[in-house]
């Protein structure tokens, strides 16, 4: 069984992997780590304390992850650890899978030139911040999921279509297609 890691960092959006993670761990059956810069406690954007299980340093040395998720926050600058382990996955052929301005990290690491995404950050809006665009705007789809081989990208008000579309490369519902569209009916229900 692979490992799923989800990247945490100040002010990390919360709310946009919460669905995702609960589904991957209780119904995927898999495990789920946070990997943060250091281990020291991080806060996020609803004010809860987080501690990573472990540094990217140390989940750079792991054989067995799966997959990465990033869920949104601030335009922050990029530490070398993430990058290098987004390369890593990526040559792997690992899903990385990042939400609202999230896929900023992608795009640092270069691997938006050459797959379509989507983000919640726009042009307007690294204009507005006098920070260099880390997105090649060309491969940008304006759309709320955007899927594109192991790279899935969202727009962050589309956090439980983005959870939906890992369920479904990571076959967490697999044979269980009634199971899924009762969850996803009583979640849009609401």
């Amino acid at each position: 069984m692979g490992k799923i890691l989800c990247f945490i960092s100040e002010d990390f959006a919360d709310f946009e992997i919460t669905l995702a993670l609960h589904k991957i761990k209780n119904v995927g059956k898999k495990e789920v780590l946070s990997a943060g810069y250091d281990c020291g406690v991080v806060i996020s954007e609803s004010g809860l304390h987080y501690k990573p299980d472990l540094t990217l340093d140390e989940a750079i040395g792991l054989d067995d992850i799966e997959g990465l998720i990033i869920p949104g926050g601030p335009i922050r600058n990029q530490r070398k650890a993430l990058t290098e382990l987004l390369i890593k996955l990526d040559r792997e052929g690992k899903m990385l899978a990042a939400i609202c301005n999230g896929p900023q990290y992608l795009g640092r690491a270069g691997l938006l030139y050459t797959c379509r995404y989507t983000t919640s950050c726009s042009m307007e809006r690294i204009i507005q911040l006098g920070v260099d665009d880390p997105f090649p705007r060309e491969n940008h789809i304006d759309k709320r999921v955007v899927r594109d081989g192991h790279i899935i990208t969202a727009k962050g008000r589309a956090f439980i279509d983005f959870s939906f579309e890992i369920f479904d490369y990571l076959g967490i519902y697999r044979g269980k297609n009634e199971e899924k569209a009762r969850l996803f009916n009583d979640i849009m229900d609401r």
